[in-house]
């Protein structure tokens, strides 16, 4: 969005030192415009950056006015008041609320019209632009403009650029419209509401080199004509409701760069013509129904640069062709069907950043070749049974800095040279993995998450674990530790970062108290989620939890605490659920817990609570107050005086 709001910028700048030229040898402002312009300055209720100053009616809008362009016969051709533009400064973003005049409809020999980035222009977009047969260029993008695209843009047959994204416009595209836009080079129609199906005749538009419709919710199949766009470089149809299958006429698209169709309902295979994509640079494909095996085909494919595929239904075996793809710097299968190995060949992947091969039915040895990849960043296997039994040792010899391996079989000890990488994100949950936690895990100072649940580490937490000063999310949750919990709590950080976002250690061993002071503790300011359920803890719910503003989850099941709830955690505004059933807890509810805003999961169900619940706006079942006999009042049983 950034480089397109630059590009109008530069474009913006070239017309205004053109008119420029104009405007010296111009005659005087012709009425009929100069009154269409002061009908749209009238209808603008706030203009805070003063974009309209100069547009009085006492002054001539062809010498004075700002945005204002004219041709030597004194007739407007050029209105540019976007809300993003450069100043001598400095770029400038701004806004202006109001509506589109109808008499701008009128600006009979305008050629260049841009009120995009306003923000707050609402309203319909009038039929009356139709009349502006000349015009060349229009952007009204990111305001909030309703209604559909009028039909009379049927008129407008020397638009070379139509940028309305980011806008509430809705309803079906006329086919009228495209049919007549056979010079336009760029339609840029996302984020918006439009529905219905993409008109066949969308192949008309012969000029065009981008096409964009993402975010909308467009349904029915691809039309196959869309084969007849021969100059697209970007096409980004994604994130809408298309169904049916790849067309194949897409194959016939040589100099598309770009394709996202990522976000729909579509099924079928991927059509063998795309090896006719040979100036293809990225491809997502991701979150459709798609199914079938990835055709040898792709590895002809010489400049492409990523693959996105994960959550579709692909299945069958990689093709080693892949291999051929020497600038590939990312591939995302994640959350497929694929089996069989992992092909040798993408050890020639030099360029390869990013490799995701997750949630899949890959099986077999990690190919050795991989230690090739020098550039290789982030690496995940996890959710294969690839029954790895051991890290291979060779993978010290990547420079990653994400490892997921989660639930890939391995077996035994944390092997003692992840303490000289430099891996920031390490995910080996879901493993066999024994023994203690190693002292040498301080060593890795760069972790930002860690994930060791679902093993069988017995031991306490190391004291080294304090040096983890970029930690952010940890867990360690169903493990056999034991011990203190102050090394996690008491950690260094590095501002603005090391700051815990999340925390889960349930189902372990813990059973010293939760220090008294964790709302106090630095490092736990930023911190959304507690898990601390099924540890024999002891002692009190901290009251000083309440100092943690930003916390929406607590998790404190089947801990073994006693004492009050705290009428103190009703100060940590930001909760959104509260799990204490299982414990001893005594006393009553207090009412600022049970009418924190954004409340919605609250259970004390099996402890010791009595007196009347107090009256709340949330909507908690029975089920979370039961098992505690001298509660009483709504939703359970109304209190005997």
């Amino acid at each position: 969005m950034e480089t397109c709001s630059l590009s109008k910028i530069f474009l913006h700048i070239f017309h205004l030192f053109f008119f420029v030229y104009l405007v010296s040898k111009s005659r005087a402002c012709h009425s009929v415009d100069k009154e269409a312009l002061l009908d749209f300055k009238y209808k603008i209720t706030s203009d805070p950056s003063k974009l309209l100053h100069t547009w009085t009616p006492q002054t001539d809008c062809c010498q004075t006015w700002d945005g204002i362009s004219c041709d030597a016969s004194g007739r407007v051709v050029n209105v540019t008041r976007p809300g993003l533009f450069s100043d001598i400064d400095s770029p400038v973003d701004t806004s202006m609320s109001g509506t589109l005049s109808p008499f701008l409809g009128n600006l009979s020999f305008l050629e260049f019209l841009d009120l995009s980035n306003l923000k707050d222009l609402k309203g319909q977009i009038p039929p009356e632009f139709g009349k502006l047969s000349r015009l060349i260029y229009l952007f009204l993008d990111s305001n909030r403009l309703t209604g559909s695209i009028p039909v009379t843009f049927w008129y407008l047959s020397q638009l070379k650029k139509l940028y309305l994204s980011n806008n509430h416009i809705s309803g079906p595209v006329p086919s009228t419209v495209f049919e007549r836009f056979t010079l336009i080079s760029e339609l840029g129609l996302s984020g918006n509401q439009l529905s219905g199906l993409v008109p066949f005749s969308i192949g008309k538009m012969v000029s065009l080199i981008k096409l964009d419709f993402r975010g909308n919710n467009f349904s029915g199949s691809i039309p196959e004509s869309i084969g007849e766009l021969k100059n697209l470089v970007y096409l980004d149809l994604s994130e809408n409701q298309f169904s049916g299958a790849i067309p194949n006429s897409l194959g016939s698209l040589a100099k598309l760069v770009e394709l996202y169709l990522n976000g729909n309902q579509l099924t079928g295979t991927i059509p063998s013509s795309i090896t006719g994509l040979s100036s293809l640079t990225f491809l997502r494909l991701s979150e459709n129904k798609l199914t079938g095996s990835i055709p040898p085909g792709i590895g002809n494919l010489p400049r492409i640069r990523s693959l996105v595929f994960e959550n579709n239904k692909f299945t069958g075996m990689l093709p080693a062709t892949i291999g051929y793809l020497s600038n590939l710097t990312d591939i995302y299968f994640s959350n497929n069907q694929f089996t069989g190995k992992i092909p040798p060949s993408f050890g020639n992947l030099n360029n390869l950043q990013t490799l995701d091969l997750s949630r899949n039915q890959f099986s077999g040895k990690i190919p050795y070749q991989i230690s090739k990849l020098q550039y290789l960043q982030n690496l995940d296997l996890s959710l294969n049974p690839l029954g790895l039994e051991s890290i291979p040792d060779w993978f010290q010899k990547l420079k990653l800095f994400q490892l997921s391996l989660g639930k890939t079989g391995i077996k035994g000890h944390l092997p003692n040279w992840l303490a000289s990488t430099s891996i920031s994100t390490l995910d080996l949950s879901n493993n066999a993995l024994t023994g203690k936690l190693p002292s040498w895990l301080g060593n890795m100072t760069n972790l930002s998450f860690l994930n060791l649940s679902n093993n069988g580490f017995h031991s306490s937490i190391p004291d080294e674990f304090r040096n983890l000063s970029l930690l952010m999310d940890l867990d360690l949750h169903s493990n056999k530790l034991s011990g203190n919990l102050k090394p996690i709590f008491s950690k260094t950080f590095q501002f603005p970062l090391g700051f815990y976002n999340s925390i889960d250690l349930s189902y372990n061993m813990f059973s010293e108290p939760i220090d008294d002071d964790i709302g106090d503790k630095p490092v736990m300011a930023s911190v959304v989620s507690l898990i601390f359920s099924h540890n024999p803890l002891r002692g009190h719910i901290p009251k000083y939890l309440g100092n943690l503003s930003r916390l929406e989850v607590i998790k404190l099941v089947e801990n073994g605490l006693s004492g009050k709830i705290p009428l103190e955690i009703g100060n940590a505004k930001s909760l959104t659920t509260i799990l204490l059933s299982n414990n001893n807890l005594s006393g009553t509810i207090p009412g600022q817990v049970l009418n924190l805003k954004y409340l919605q999961n609250f259970d004390v169900s099996r402890n010791r609570l009595s007196g009347k619940i107090p009256p709340h706006k949330a909507t908690i079942p029975v089920s979370a107050f039961l098992g505690n006999p001298g509660l009483c009042g709504a939703p359970l049983p109304p209190c005997k005086h």
